[in-house]
């Protein structure tokens, strides 16, 4: 019998982590992104405040996310860092190097443990205690001016000389007192008042009356003069207002007089035991006005919170997958209700599906966008890839992001981040040259990579450009030669040899290193994008960089298609190679050394007649269809017998035993209920010329998916 849970176990502590925990998880690992981008950006400009500040922010919020989900290793390891950074936003330590490095090995210490909360994966806890520790040192070996004072020995203190309240100031009086359960968590009250300070002049004051309260911990009461409203306030408690009780009072006009420096008026020496005095105000328990207050805490009453509108929420990527397929499903139906529709004539019939059609089309595009994410977000995690990478084979290089907002489909940009890590090692390893050589060649001594990316039409396009030494074609062509690849003394184009690059176990490196050597990655790169419905195109300058062109579509679960019929079979061709659709007439037919071309208002084109290709017999229509199609910067024709229409394509799996057959790359569902396959146009123009096929005989890489490119679009060889 299996085991139910019961309500008790629902509301048990461990569950109730379990649950915050995996709340969390997707913002853990924003958090970790956050980090490694403000650490980045503050090795340019160490003062620079803001990024600092950001760090400080990631760490705080780490931690106290962590210890509310029950993650007290990761609480304790943060803890120890935004205690550093605090040293830091004080001006006690300079940034330098090593404490840069230092701070993004915190930062992979971090991710490892929630890699082992979320993923099952290891921790080194030697290498966090090491880290730690150097910190520690840096801080204990005169770098920092002064140490931490906790307000539990002497509460932080108002500048002294301050200035009189001005009128776009407001004053907050702040009183808290935190449960066993908020410092059991690794929340330090000291970090909170910390963080007021950062918000204006504070004075503070230790209750120690609340000693004998049942907690046995002390109170705070903080009066703050700041510029920042009540929700700037409420956001320093955000983590933590469950676990204590909060007041906050906004105290009306004539009130701010309250706060006076030590230079203005002495205040009269501070008895209370434990509670050091420097000249600071000291705030009278009876000294109460009236005030506009909240209260936050577990004994508040819940309707003293006002409730927010949430702009936006987190969505599990399965829901959103299958939403994706719930939206095909309605796709294929409407379909067939247009079909219908259309068959039986009916006028009110045909206005429903009309506004059926409407709808669905509107859903599906809203549906796909969802799915929608800036590749930005994916183009942040290369920055530290280049810093290390160039630190380790003693170059300096500069990354530059560009068309960041450009949104691609999540699961395309998930599957792109090897691939992209490929050739972003490729450029740095091969392309760019040590600074000492490029200062020789007449060139900056930091080398420069661009990642770009754009939209065209139903595709993105991402290029990866560096300016460095580019390809060095006759090492290519040498070792194509060598390892039998290429034929001796064929002329080949710069493309037909570039293509050679992506062949499995091609490399032109002379000595094997853990970056490159090994002939691994461009083969993989090729296959990863092929696989992903996109091509891939090199631009080599020779001695100026080298361009490396990703052309990717938009999404992979629904296409615009064309259909078209070849005998008693229809066929989809991808809407986005389409480019033209002109009738064959014999008047307009050429032939060129056996090649057919097709004259389009003085363009040679040349044709594939899709039954020969497919070997489909019956009478031939009199007057066929072209439908002339671009790869690349190439125009192709298929005839077809006609031309059924436009049609949004759901794309289906054809399934393993299938999956060798070439020129296909998927199936989609009629409205009739009938079968379609969706044709792999660059592999179909392959296909149709053997010639070209056998000019590089292990070149070729094969397809079978939605969108391959074969190596017509890599290679850039002639078309039939």
């Amino acid at each position: 019998m299996a085991e139910t849970m019961s309500p008790q176990d629902e509301d048990s502590p461990e569950t109730i982590a379990a649950r915050l925990r995996e709340l969390f998880r997707e913002e853990a690992y924003e958090l970790i992104v956050e980090l490694e981008s403000a650490v980045l950006a503050i090795e340019k400009s160490p003062n620079d405040k803001e990024q600092i500040g950001r760090i400080f922010r990631a760490m705080h919020t780490i931690k106290g996310s962590g210890a509310a989900c029950g993650l007290t290793d990761v609480a304790a390891f943060t803890h120890e860092i935004e205690t550093f950074y605090d040293h830091v936003r004080k001006g006690n330590v300079s940034l330098n190097r090593e404490i840069i490095d230092l701070t993004l090995a915190a930062r992979d210490q971090v991710k490892a443990m929630f890699d082992k909360c979320y993923c099952e994966g290891a921790v080194d806890e030697e290498k966090g205690q090491a880290v730690i520790a150097s910190f520690k040192k840096i801080i204990s070996s005169g770098k920092a001016a002064r140490k931490d004072e906790s307000p539990y020995r002497g509460a932080p203190q108002p500048p002294r000389g301050a200035r009189p309240v001005p009128e776009d100031e407001h004053t907050f009086r702040i009183r808290f007192h935190p449960s066993p359960a908020m410092t059991a968590g690794g929340t330090d009250p000291a970090d909170l008042i910390n963080e007021l300070q950062e918000l204006g002049t504070c004075a503070v004051v230790a209750k120690m009356d609340a000693l004998s309260s049942p907690t046995g911990a002390p109170g705070w009461e903080v009066l703050l003069v700041t510029r920042w409203g009540i929700d700037a306030i409420q956001d320093v408690f955000i983590f933590v207002k469950d676990q204590c009780d909060l007041e906050i009072e906004a105290m009306g006009e004539g009130n701010s007089s309250e706060v006076k420096t030590a230079e203005s008026e002495p205040s009269a020496p501070d008895t209370t035991p434990g509670v050091q005095r420097e000249g600071g105000p000291v705030i009278a328990d009876e000294a109460k006005p009236a005030p506009v207050m909240t209260r936050q805490g577990p004994e508040s009453p819940s309707g003293t919170l006002h409730a927010e509108t949430l702009s936006s929420i987190r969505v599990a990527t399965g829901k959103l997958d299958i939403l994706a397929d719930l939206v095909g499903e309605l796709v294929t139906i409407q379909t067939r209700l247009s079909q219908t529709a259309l068959s039986r004539g009916i006028p009110e019939f045909l206005s429903i599906s009309e506004d059926m059609e409407r709808l669905t089309g509107t859903l599906r595009e809203e549906a796909m966008s969802i799915r929608m994410m800036p590749i930005g977000t994916a183009f942040g995690r290369f920055k530290r890839l280049v810093r290390d990478l160039a630190r380790d084979l003693g170059k300096e290089v500069e990354l530059v992001t560009e068309g960041g907002e450009t949104e691609l489909d999540k699961t395309i940009l998930e599957r792109l981040g090897d691939p992209l890590v490929h050739l972003i090692r490729n450029s740095i390893d091969h392309g760019i040259e040590s600074p000492e050589a490029r200062v020789r060649s007449g060139k900056p001594a930091i080398g420069r990579v661009v990642l770009s990316a754009m939209q065209e039409g139903a595709h993105v396009l991402i290029q990866i450009t560096d300016d460095g030494e580019g390809f060095d074609l006759k090492a290519i062509r040498a070792k194509g030669t060598e390892r039998g690849l290429i034929r001796e003394g064929v002329p080949l184009s710069d493309r037909e040899l570039l293509s050679l690059i992506f062949m499995p176990g091609f490399s032109t490196a002379k000595t094997v290193t853990n970056v490159s050597g090994r002939g691994v990655g461009l083969d993989v790169v090729k296959r990863a994008v092929d696989a992903l419905g996109g091509t891939i195109h090199l631009q080599n300058s020779g001695g100026g960089g080298t361009a490396i062109v990703l052309k990717m579509p938009l999404t992979l679960a629904i296409i615009d298609g064309l259909l078209i019929k070849v005998g008693g079979e229809r066929y989809v061709f991808p809407l986005s190679f389409v480019e033209e659709i002109v009738e064959q007439r014999s008047s307009l037919v050429r032939s060129n050394g056996g090649r057919r071309l097709l004259d389009v208002r003085g363009e040679l084109v040349p044709f594939i007649p899709l039954r020969e290709q497919f070997g489909i017999g019956g009478a031939v229509p009199g007057i066929a269809q072209v439908v002339i199609v671009r790869i690349d910067d190439r125009r192709v024709g298929f005839v077809v017998d006609r031309v059924v229409g436009d049609h949004q394509t759901v794309i289906k799996n054809i399934g393993g035993l299938y999956r060798d057959a070439e020129g296909v790359s998927g199936a989609t569902i009629l409205g009739d209920g009938e079968v379609a396959l969706i044709l792999d146009v660059p592999k179909l123009i392959l296909l149709a010329d053997p010639e070209e096929k056998a000019l590089c005989s292990g070149a070729v890489a094969t397809t079978g998916e939605y969108g391959r490119s074969g190596d017509a679009e890599s290679s850039g060889r002639g078309y039939l």
